[in-house]
């Protein structure tokens, strides 16, 4: 599976706004760890929620 991020890129939960933008730490097999500013550090299975990329 490849993804079209990587460590550093900003990103948004569109399942859970609220959370605001993260940057993507860490990416291994299908778990991304994303710091968001609202909610932290947080595993998303890239499998079952879609992170969307902030073009910047």
């Amino acid at each position: 599976m490849i993804f079209d991020y990587e460590p550093g890129d900003k990103v948004f939960n569109p399942n859970n706004k609220n959370w605001g933008i993260g940057q993507v730490q860490s990416i291994i097999k299908e778990k991304v760890t994303v710091n968001f500013e609202n909610a932290g550090k947080k595993v998303i299975n890239a499998k079952n929620i879609q992170l969307e990329k902030i073009n910047e």
